[in-house]
């Protein structure tokens, strides 16, 4: 029975990517109310109110006038920092907010989502969450700091909200609406990944997922942008706030891709997603790129060959707990692994897990033990019968030792039990490596012995040589 980590509850979530609308905003009845506007250029000015009619009220084009005010007014941007500053004018902006969305909930209220009015909706859109981000606290660590939330969260969410109703309404049609939602918007969406705050990368995520899915015209651009951070992050700065999401994004793409596999693709797993194993803070974005690698692998068994050479090229040897994380991900590529591919990197692989075994540390020598618990590897895997020649010599030394008197009794007793297995499955072979491993550790012993009676000659000389002078 394996004893591998459950799979990580985002792969479902991978696979239902935005599927419906956000749920979580509460929308309260709205009837008529105030609506605020910014007065002269500056939008820190103070708000000047005044009433515009329910948009369930109207009717024809009265009811289309009245949606183009409700969207300018919503395109006023209002100071978060100061709590204090304009809070009616906030109050009222969120409540118009709320009643937009509510109104485009509806099957008529959606109807109002035509090219006609597609400049105006972009345009509140733009105005409210294409902006530039604070810059970064340098001394932020994702792992362990609470993120910075976002201020005018309040009217921002309930934007993100609104949009996420318009791009997966049936009244818009990507042929039209991708004059408005244009690459350059996709640039900017994906931008803002770096935010602080979970709760916008989230909506990003949704809604960037949503626009690969609809405007197909933008795929790839969104593909080659989505690369273009990888290779920042990797090889520039080292910090991303977005990471796992754009992996959770790119977890549905890949499962999407069809096959054979495109040269882009490949390139992109060879230039962006190997290397994505290299930052200190892989720990953060790890489950989602662990998924990603595996899906390329079903999708494309070859690839697990190249696949293997990275993760052990960078295995992150100064961390113990990256290389628990590390083998992990390991053991569900072995799964995967077919004997064409397993004969290219037997070596390499056999001696990474002799060094794992060998680990100071017990929880990365834990982990690999574990891998005897995986039923699949050892009855018809790399850790099977049919490989025991090619491995076992090599792992057997740190498997013995382990077994014998380490101190942490969890350890031994996973190694007796592994020992105990070969014993019975193949009891000639171990026998073997018993002999070569006693054989080994007398010759050791002699040498050590010889090298020692070596220095005690030369310091003996040494002391004769002090005393004749």
């Amino acid at each position: 029975m394996s004893t591998k980590p459950a799979a990580p509850a985002d792969k479902k979530q991978n696979e239902n990517l935005g599927d419906t609308p956000r749920s979580d905003v509460t929308l309260p009845k709205q009837g008529r109310g105030n609506t605020a506007r910014r007065s002269g250029q500056s939008q820190t000015s103070q708000a000047v109110l005044y009433d515009l009619p329910g948009l369930r009220d109207q009717r024809g084009e009265k009811k289309e006038e009245v949606f183009r005010k409700k969207l300018e007014l919503c395109s006023i941007i209002f100071d978060f920092d100061d709590p204090e500053q304009d809070k009616r004018g906030k109050e009222v902006k969120r409540n118009t907010l709320l009643e937009l969305v509510d109104f485009v909930g509806s099957t008529a209220g959606q109807k109002l989502f035509t090219e006609e009015h597609m400049p105006d909706i972009m345009n509140m859109v733009k105005a409210n969450i294409c902006r530039v981000l604070p810059p970064q606290n340098e001394d932020f660590d994702p792992e362990e700091d609470e993120p910075i939330l976002e201020p005018s969260w309040p009217h921002l969410q309930v934007v993100y909200e609104f949009f996420l109703r318009f791009i997966v309404s049936s009244e818009v049609h990507a042929k039209v609406a991708k004059k408005f939602a244009n690459q350059n918007f996709c640039l900017e969406l994906i931008e803002l990944f770096d935010s602080e705050d979970p709760r916008e990368r989230d909506y990003l995520k949704t809604i960037l997922h949503r626009i690969y899915g609809k405007f197909m015209s933008h795929r790839s651009f969104i593909r080659k942008t989505i690369s273009n951070v990888f290779y920042n992050f990797v090889y520039e700065t080292e910090r991303h706030n977005g990471i796992a999401e754009l992996l959770e994004i790119l977890g549905s793409i890949i499962n999407g891709y069809a096959v054979p596999l495109k040269k882009e693709h490949l390139n992109f797993l060879h230039r962006a997603l190997i290397p994505l194993h290299i930052p200190k803070c892989v720990v953060v974005y790890h489950q989602q790129l662990s998924y990603c690698i595996v899906q390329y692998i079903e999708k494309d068994p070859s690839t697990a060959v190249e696949i293997m050479q990275g993760l052990i090229k960078y295995w992150p040897w100064s961390s113990s707990s990256k290389q628990v994380l590390f083998l992990s991900e390991l053991e569900e590529i072995l799964e995967l692994l077919g004997d064409n591919e397993l004969a290219r990197v037997q070596d390499d692989l056999y001696n990474l897990l002799a060094n794992c075994l060998a680990s100071k540390h017990f929880q990365v020598a834990e982990r690999t033990l574990f891998l005897w618990n995986n039923e699949q590897l050892v009855s018809q895997g790399c850790l099977s019968t049919n490989y025991i020649s090619s491995y076992l010599p090599i792992l057997y030394s740190p498997l013995y030792e382990k077994s014998g008197s380490h101190w942490n009794q969890t350890v031994e007793s996973l190694a007796r039990n592994v020992l105990s297995m070969y014993n019975e499955m193949d009891q000639e072979t171990l026998q073997e490596c018993t002999y070569n491993y006693a054989t080994r550790r007398d010759e050791l012993e002699a040498k050590k012995k010889e090298t020692a009676e070596k220095w005690e000659k030369i310091e003996a000389m040494a002391r004769q040589n002090t005393r004749n002078t």
